[in-house]
Formats: structure tokens, C-alpha cells, sequence
């Protein structure tokens, strides 16, 4: 099943495609190795700054609940 847009985007087809490329890139790590891969990603990807801020207000409010 797939649904496009009146712009002709499919997102299935896109999210199909950026997963076998992923599993094309791990599938021969195991399984440490495709963490360490997930977390590059993670604080390197277009998301990065979110993840970092999101980690900092974590420690924050940890912090906070010590004192």
C-alpha cells in the first residue's frame, strides 16, 4: 500500500529505500558495531542539535532533583 502527495512523493517508497540502504551498511556488523553506527548517526545527522539539547535538559533536570 502506498499514498502519494499531489507532488508525487511517495514515503513509503522513500522510507523503504533509506532502510535497505541502512541494512546494506550494517548487515555485516555486529552487533557493538551497528550501535556505534546508530549513535554516529544520531549525533551527527540533521537531528543532532535536537538530540543534544534534549540530553542536556536531561542532566539538568537531573541535576536538579539531587540538590
Amino acid at each position: 500500500m502506498s499514498q502519494k502527495s499531489k507532488e508525487g512523493f511517495d514515503c513509503l517508497a522513500f522510507k523503504w529505500k533509506v532502510q535497505e540502504r541502512i541494512y546494506e551498511e550494517i548487515k555485516n556488523q555486529t552487533a557493538e558495531e551497528q550501535i556505534l553506527y546508530f549513535r554516529h548517526h544520531v549525533e551527527t545527522g540533521p537531528f543532532s542539535d535536537l538530540v543534544k539539547r534534549l540530553r542536556q535538559r536531561e542532566i539538568d533536570a537531573l541535576s536538579g532533583a539531587r540538590k
